[in-house]
This record gives structure tokens, sequence and C-alpha cells, in this order.
């Protein structure tokens, strides 16, 4: 049976990171291994406060389980043992990697997935006034694609200094919950304007049915509204496409089982990830591969990664090495 490791781990980041919520300049992680026969398996799962959670509850979601492992908990089993979040991602994560090792297979193969290949990433534009929004971007021009952060206040004046910025780049849009419905049908045409390709979460996830009437020149992404494949249901009516986050899902089990269910419904995919280290955004790349935008960047906010992280060059995140996970 594997034993357990549960850690808190802080990661400070290179430069403050801010969206509608509010800012931080560090990254807390909580990073499970899983050992067995002098073997180890890693998972990371990343605490939001949105969700009200914090390291030390995540780590005591975590403990809750190590009984139950001890008596030879399986992956599957645990799905029905812990709630989706960072807990469950974390040991689900870590079993993964250890039934890769163990198996000398790959992860992808596991899954009956072909094997990953590189795919492009979103770099993110913190929220910041549109001047310093602007500076963001040119310093990121060489970037394929960017996704904007933004509160409810000068949308388009930010997203005007970004594009003029970077005339070339692929747009995206986070608002993060922060708009009203009445501001909807004003905005969106412009945004498509200036070339937006998707708005992620404009509204509250508790108060947007509202979504359900508008007509939309810009598709619209579910973040806050979508956790699991539980919560997919009638979401095609509101959106259309799901951001997969393996914090949310609880791990990579579910997460795969939420993209099949979300593409079942006709709903596009997006991958993103919250801050955190290679550890999180490798089981992701699992799930990227086909997605319609990938924004897997938490590693570029750091000060400084894992030594085995993830490599990104130019906005082209390659598949983790078998040294990080998988």
């Amino acid at each position: 049976m594997p034993s357990l490791t549960v850690q808190a781990e802080t990661w400070p980041l290179a430069r403050t990171f801010t969206i509608s919520r509010g800012s931080r300049t560090e990254a807390k992680v909580v990073v499970v291994e899983l050992a067995e026969d002098g073997i180890r398996g890693r998972g990371e799962g990343v605490p939001v406060p949105r969700y009200g959670l914090d390291a030390d509850a995540v780590i005591t979601q975590i403990e809750s389980q190590r009984s139950a492992l001890e008596a030879g908990l399986t992956r599957e089993e645990l799905q029905e043992r812990l709630a989706p979040g960072p807990a469950r991602c974390a040991l689900d994560c870590a079993f993964w990697d250890l039934e890769a090792k163990l198996s000398a297979r790959p992860a992808w193969d596991l899954a009956g997935l072909d094997a990953p290949l590189p795919v492009v990433t979103a770099l993110t534009v913190s929220l910041d006034t549109p001047e310093r929004m602007g500076e963001a971007a040119a310093e990121a021009a060489d970037y394929p694609l960017l996704k904007i952060k933004l509160d409810g206040e000068a949308v388009l004046e930010r997203v005007t200094a970004v594009r003029e910025a970077a005339p070339e780049a692929r747009l995206v849009v986070d608002a993060n919950e922060a708009w009203t419905p009445e501001s909807l049908p004003e905005v969106l045409p412009r945004l498509a304007e200036l070339g937006v390709e998707m708005v992620e979460q404009p509204l509250p996830a508790d108060a947007d049915k509202d979504l359900a009437r508008l007509q939309r020149s810009v598709p619209i992404c579910a973040d806050e509204s979508c956790h699991d494949s539980a919560t997919v249901e009638g979401l095609e009516e509101r959106y259309d496409m799901v951001n997969i986050k393996l914090d949310k899902t609880g791990g990579l089990t579910e997460a795969l089982k939420l993209k099949a269910a979300a593409e079942a419904r006709g709903l596009g995919i997006m991958v993103g990830c919250m801050i955190g280290t290679s550890l999180s955004m490798a089981p992701a790349m699992l799930v990227a591969q086909g997605a319609a935008v990938v924004d897997l960047d938490g590693p570029l906010w750091l000060k400084e990664d894992r030594g085995e992280g993830l490599v990104i060059e130019n906005g082209l995140v390659h598949p983790p090495s078998a040294a990080l996970w998988g």
C-alpha cells in the first residue's frame, strides 16, 4: 500500500498577479507524495480562496484519507470519498504518477490516450491600468495567444490597449464574474470588433441565467459555473465552452470525464489552471490535447519553477518529462 506524505509549499511570483477579486504575490500549493516499493508519485493542488479553501484546509482533507490509503484505497474509490477540489486533485494526480512509474507505462497510455503533443498556451495579462496592460502586452507580443484579466471598469479601454500593443496576437478575456447582464449587449459586439475570440465567465456563477437569452457575438466560456461532469448538464443553454481546471474537477480522472461530457453536449473545450508549479500543469497537458483554448501559463508567473519543470517557449508548452510527472 502506498505511504502518504503531504506538505504545503509557497512559491514567490516574479510579479504581482491581479484579477477582479484581488492580487497576489505568491503561489501557495499543496504537494502529495505516494510512495510504494521505493517508487514515488506526486500530485499538486492549489487552494483557491474563491472556494473558501486555504492550504491547511486542503491538507486536512487529504489527511482524512490516510487510513483509507493504508487500507488499500484506489484512485477509483477516491472519487467517491472526496469532493471535487484541490485535495482530491493532488491525491488523484499522485495516484496517476505512481501507477505510471510502477507499471513503466506513461500516464497517457494508462488513460487510453495518444501521446501528448506540444500545445499553444495563453499568456495572461494581469489586471492593471490600460497603459500598464498595454505595456505588458507589448512585452509579450511574441506570444500567439494572450488572456486579458478584466473587472467591470474600463473594459474596452483595457482591451484596446492590449490589442494595439499586440496586433497579431489572438485574444481571449476573463471577467472573473465581474460584469452585469446590462453591460453585455453593448460590450460583446465591441470586443468582437477588437478580435476577441472568447469571453470567460462574465457573470457570477449563481446569476448567469441571463446568458440563456443573450445573442452573443463572442463565444462565452463557463469557468466558475462548471466544476465537474455533475455540473455540465444544461450549460449549453448559457455557454459555448467550458474551462476545465483540475483543481476544480478534483484531478485528471474527473477532468477527462468532464471533457467527454462537455463535448457530448457540443461545448467547446478550454483547459485552464490556477497559479501553481509545473507539477500542477503536467496532468492537464493530457486534457489540453485538441482543446480550443489552453491556458497553462502558471509556471511563467513564478520567480522560479521546479527544476524539472515544463518547457514553455514562445507560448508553446511541451509535454512533461517522466521526472516531473506521469
